[in-house]
């Protein structure tokens, strides 16, 4: 609160100096070289992309037509960005206790148009990195880290998003730290750097900071495009950009939320490790998540999938739990292809989509975040166990 109150009383309603220490500390957590805050995770992933398809790039820039690689379950705006940039997103099937997408699926999507794999850690829970690193490295593919529910996840000991050219991260209220809303897009590479920020601001090629004028010293200096020689640089657009810029009153509350990162993690783990022991009773029932080999994940939520031959069915259990105040969410947008929105649009399916379609139907997930205390935590083992009971002898 003290953080916010004194960016308020700056009364500097863009990004300042808040924005600046908050981004650098970011970096500084992450181990990544450059960390570039946004309006929200949702926009850090549109920026992710866009900078890909910078002519910039020259022989490596994402064209329409291309194909990107992604998991046919997750939340959408993973993948929208894709469809808005005109490239072909191809989907396949998911691990069914990891809930990511399936490496040898992956490797088997791959064909002549492919040119990048773009997918988030779900819940958390890190991919396999070395897997999909492997791949982008053998077939020179882009890779962009949907990293907005995995903040703290590390891979190997390494921070997720660190594996690919460039990630991004959601600061929405239920993630790890919040700015209310929020994200960032983070690299280790300069160029992807300017190129995501000037389709962040507005699409610009002029690079200095807002109320900074001339920086680079020829702000009347440059010719470009069909632009008269000396137009100024500060209103010379190379990008079809856009404004999602992160105001300096939001940046301040994120900045003071890194020091307690590390405690929130704990807590998160803290949990779902807690309810996977109390819960482990119940696998005749029940699926319960594992973490990804070689992964430490900083869950975002604890998934949970009924199994076929329960008496009971997803939205019985999740009806209960509901009832008794306990919050339920889906897997996002399940299989995504079934989505409405997805109805005319050009995307293709490598292979079959058994396991998505699965998640899609018998798959819900419940919170750990850090405000849940013993008791809480007590609570919800409780009513899970109590609805088991009550099905298991309605059924005998």
């Amino acid at each position: 609160m003290r953080s916010l109150v004194d960016s308020a009383l700056d009364f500097w309603l863009t990004t300042g100096r808040f924005n600046d220490a908050f981004e650098a500390k970011l970096a500084q957590r992450l181990g990544a070289r450059f960390a570039m805050t946004v309006n929200s995770g949702s926009s850090a992933n549109l920026v992710a992309l866009s900078a890909l398809t910078s002519p910039k790039l020259k022989a490596r820039q994402l064209k329409p037509g291309d194909e990107v690689i992604t998991a046919a379950t997750g939340f959408p705006t993973t993948v929208n960005p894709l469809l808005g940039a005109g490239l072909v997103p191809v989907f396949v099937d998911m691990l069914p206790t990891t809930y990511n997408f399936d490496p040898d699926k992956v490797a088997a999507a791959i064909g002549p148009k492919t040119k990048a794999i773009m997918a988030a850690h779900t819940l958390g829970n890190p991919f396999d990195l070395a897997a999909i690193r492997r791949l982008c490295d053998d077939h020179g593919l882009w890779l962009v880290e949907d990293c907005c529910d995995a903040l703290g996840s590390t891979y190997d000991g390494k921070q997720v998003g660190l594996f690919g050219d460039i990630a991004t991260l959601s600061f929405y209220p239920a993630h790890h730290i919040t700015t209310g809303e929020g994200g960032a897009v983070f690299t280790n590479d300069e160029f992807l750097r300017r190129l995501a920020e000037s389709f962040r601001d507005w699409g610009r090629d002029c690079f200095c900071a807002p109320g900074q004028d001339n920086t680079c010293g020829k702000r009347f200096g440059w010719k470009m495009g069909d632009l008269p020689r000396g137009y100024d640089h500060k209103y010379t657009y190379g990008h079809l950009g856009y404004n999602l810029k992160m105001t300096d009153m939001q940046a301040s509350v994120g900045l003071a939320q890194l020091d307690h990162l590390d405690g929130f993690i704990a807590a998160r783990k803290r949990n779902f490790a807690a309810l996977k022991t109390g819960l482990a009773d119940l696998q005749e029932f029940l699926v319960l998540p594992e973490a990804t080999p070689n992964s430490d994940p900083a869950w975002f939520g604890f998934p949970i999938t009924v199994r076929p031959d329960a008496p009971f069915t997803r939205n019985e259990l999740t009806r209960w739990l509901e009832d008794a105040r306990i919050g339920t969410r889906l897997l996002f947008g399940g299989n995504l292809v079934r989505q409405p929105y997805m109805a005319g649009r050009n995307f293709r399916i490598a292979g079959e989509l058994t396991v998505a379609d699965t998640i899609m139907e018998r798959t819900f997930w419940i919170g750990v975040y850090p405000g849940l205390g013993a008791d809480h935590i007590a609570y919800m083992l409780d009513t899970l166990h109590a609805f088991c009971r009550t099905r298991v002898a309605a059924s005998a």
